[in-house]
């Protein structure tokens, strides 16, 4: 059954705003306001883009897993945990109020005259709780076991932390006395300040710096949001769905990049606010190199580099973390190092910053050279423990729920990139003997692979080799990164099309096939079974829709892409976090949902940042590599866009485009003033064709379906290059056997919930 396009879209709940054509820049953020319903009761946090951020839902905080982490949380301790308002003695009552969601602040209207704001400033321990609409005394109480009055003095009130060695300060927005009563402060004015330090001092000097500066703290805050949205990441689409989402996306994605310990990713909110190499590393692309943030990509590779393990001695030799936390570093984990090696040839690429490929080229050979040392087995394999993959689950013993152990495919997938990165490196840096080695190497493993994790038996890879050196043919999406390491067309055909079958829901991309009788539909089924035994044996997981989607991309099948593509971004416009995406989702809905249940973080960094990148990467077919003067333009655009603008940016200038469909689409780049490189055209199904761009050039292109024309401008519109490019026969032809194979292809369908061992086990 092929699902329609209504049952392959997540339920319309919440008010989507409608926007503009064409908004002016400094009404973006007006027009990102998502109006939350109280049925929906959604989860909002911000972040004050260093080490702290606030978590609430809209309504009511009762999330069975998110409610313990409400109100302000800093280096991983919850100081607070939320506060409730009062006007007079009484109570407002959130359950009752309009709320609306903006990227900067969340507002609540209170009955037709009250309204309440609520902002985290950047780089501070700073609150802004703003009611304004009443002239009466207001006031404010903490909540949170443990947050107790020290003290008054000045118009001050101290409290001690729930969790942490912090002190809490609060003060009204306008400086005057404060009544303190248990744990309520009421004072005229205008809401209050809340900020939280080391010391009393600390706190009192930011609700004073509040108090005297609030204005500006906001401007801030609002100036470096809208210069994110109208530069690096500015997109108007003519369908405003789109367009909110994207800008969404970036917000939230921005969020989660902080300088907790450096600079750094959230891997996600609420519980995972601190640096994972794994997540770090696969979110490097879409949050920080897509949206051309390439400063603090730059600081975040220096700043885990400090990390890594450099005893010769160690088992971890040569790793990157596993975790970075304010308490603890941890080195359990195998793909998180070769991410970091990809990751500094994907900045460097961006950027075109080589500098810094010498000056992490001793981390860079430290990470292979450990790897040789202590992990690379006879064949070339990189070995690894059952639960150092990203399906990392253990039981209360520390026994892997779903052992990967020793040689898993997008392991040796990963540190092939890594061999061929390396080598890289050392081809530039002059190291011959190096390059030579890491290169040959690379080849071993790509050849080694393509006898080892196949059979004839089999139409898809191995997902591991076990201790045994048997094959293991559980059927997860893992092998959707591993082909690169396979040559053979047809083979990588019917790998593609099963999985987005047999793994790709309207929804996400689940972990295991349901004809595995291991297979859990539900995520959290207490009453069945634990979480972390359907964890990574069904559960979706939101990051894996990138790769899924952009190998759909490679074999030409944009439509079937996108329409995952635009269920996320509905997703984050309507369900869950506002504004992102989170980290897992139940396999199956529940009975009687078109849905299913979201799970895990609210808000996942490689979640959003696979959901960025494969818009930017393929979508767009923007991919740079400036260590060659390089840039490939291959849109792959699908009928839903008819109209589009945005920015991209590449080195040190910023890209303008347009997109228009119609008989003969165009889509035209306006390169900066320092722009000069080699543009690769390649738009399916002609020739690619090479552009000579020189600064300030205009490039446009012209297609239609019997020819590709390329014309290049100067600054005064002399025609500077003109190219025609008729279709190439051969890959018409392998469009063609793309297009018949792939036709009919499907997401895949829940199967009867009875039919799974793990609800209905057999009778002994």
């Amino acid at each position: 059954m092929l699902l329609t396009a209504a049952a392959c879209s997540p339920p319309r709940s919440a008010t989507v705003p409608a926007m503009p054509p064409r908004a002016p820049a400094a009404d973006l953020l007006e027009t990102m306001r998502i109006t939350v319903p109280a049925a929906d009761n959604r989860a909002v946090s911000f972040t004050n883009k260093a080490a702290a951020y606030y978590f609430t839902q809209t309504h009511a905080t009762d999330h069975p897993e998110w409610a313990w982490f409400e109100g302000l949380n800093v280096a991983k301790n919850r100081v607070f945990g939320g506060y409730d308002l009062f006007v007079g003695e009484q109570k407002l009552d959130n359950r009752q109020a309009q709320v609306a969601v903006w990227p900067q602040k969340l507002v609540r209207r209170h009955g037709p005259a009250l309204t309440e704001e609520l902002w985290l400033l950047d780089d501070k321990n700073l609150l802004e709780i703003a009611l304004t609409g009443t002239d009466g005394p207001v006031g404010l109480a903490l909540k949170g076991e443990k947050v107790t009055l020290l003290r008054t003095a000045a118009g001050v009130a101290y409290f001690s932390a729930r969790e942490g060695d912090y002190r809490i300060a609060v003060a009204p927005r306008r400086p005057g006395p404060i009544m303190v009563q248990g744990p309520r402060v009421t004072a005229a004015g205008e809401g209050f300040y809340v900020g939280v330090g080391t010391t009393e001092a600390a706190a009192e000097a930011l609700v004073r710096e509040g108090q005297t500066q609030g204005a500006a703290l906001r401007q801030t805050r609002t100036a470096r949001l809208h210069q994110l949205l109208r530069t690096n990441t500015y997109v108007q689409a003519d369908d405003d769905s789109l367009t909110l989402a994207l800008r969404w996306l970036a917000t939230t994605t921005d969020q989660l990049v902080t300088r907790q310990q450096g600079d750094g990713i959230y891997a996600g909110l609420p519980w995972f606010n601190e640096y994972w190499g794994r997540d770090e590393f696969i979110s490097l692309p879409g949050a920080v190199l897509v949206t051309g943030e390439f400063a603090t990509a730059r600081r975040m590779l220096l700043a885990f580099a400090q990390y890594q393990q450099l005893d010769p001695s160690s088992r971890f030799y040569g790793r990157v973390p596993n975790i970075v936390n304010p308490t603890s570093i941890d080195y359990h984990t195998t793909d998180g190092t070769p991410r970091f090696v990809i990751g500094l040839q994907d900045y460097v690429r961006y950027s075109g910053d080589t500098t810094l490929i010498r000056q992490l080229y001793p981390n860079v050979r430290a990470s292979i050279e450990g790897a040789l040392r202590y992990w690379v087995d006879a064949q070339g394999y990189l070995l690894h423990e059952d639960n150092e993959t990203w399906m990392d689950a253990r039981d209360a013993h520390h026994v892997a729920y779903t052992p990967r152990g020793t040689r898993a495919n997008d392991i040796q997938a990963l540190w092939y990139e890594q061999l061929q990165a390396g080598a890289a490196f050392a081809a530039y840096l002059h190291d011959a003997d190096a390059a030579t080695r890491w290169a040959a190497l690379a080849a071993r493993v790509k050849s080694h692979f393509a006898r080892d994790f196949r059979t004839l038996q089999h139409a898809y890879l191995a997902d591991r080799l076990d201790h045994q050196d048997r094959p293991d043919f559980t059927f997860r999406p893992n092998q959707l990164y591993a082909l690169d390491l396979v040559d053979d067309a047809e083979f990588r055909r019917q790998v593609v099309r099963q999985s987005w079958q047999e793994l790709v829901y309207p929804w996400g991309v689940a972990s295991l096939s349901a004809h595995d009788p291991r297979f859990h539909p539900y995520h959290l089924a207490p009453e069945l079974y634990h979480k972390d035994a359907a964890y990574h044996q069904g559960t979706i997981w939101l990051w894996n829709n990138g790769v899924a989607m952009q190998r759909m991309l490679e074999a030409g099948q944009t439509e079937t892409a996108y329409q995952l593509f635009a269920n996320m971004n509905r997703q984050a416009l309507t369900r869950g976090v506002v504004g992102g995406l989170g980290e897992n989702m139940d396999a199956y809905p529940r009975p009687g949902q078109r849905w299913p249940k979201l799970t895990g973080t609210y808000l996942q960094a490689w979640s959003n940042a696979e959901q960025l990148r494969v818009w930017y990467q393929y979508f767009l077919g923007i991919r740079p590599d400036l260590t060659r003067s390089e840039l490939t333009l291959a849109p792959r655009l699908p009928a839903a866009i008819a109209q589009l603008n945005y920015h991209f940016k590449i080195g040190e200038g910023l890209v303008t485009a347009s997109y228009q469909r119609g008989p003969a689409a165009t889509h035209t780049y306006r390169f900066p003033a320092t722009f000069t490189a080699r543009v690769v055209v390649d738009v399916a199904p002609f020739a690619p064709a090479t552009v000579a761009v020189v600064p300030g050039s205009v490039l446009e292109l012209t297609v239609t379906e019997a020819r590709l024309s390329c014309r290049l401008r100067d600054e005064q519109g002399r025609t500077l290059d003109r190219q025609v490019v008729t279709p190439s026969s051969a890959r018409v032809a392998l469009q063609q056997q793309n297009d018949a194979f792939f036709a009919g292809t499907h997401f895949a369908m829940p199967l009867d919930v009875q039919q799974h061992p793990v609800i209905n086990p057999p009778k002994k």
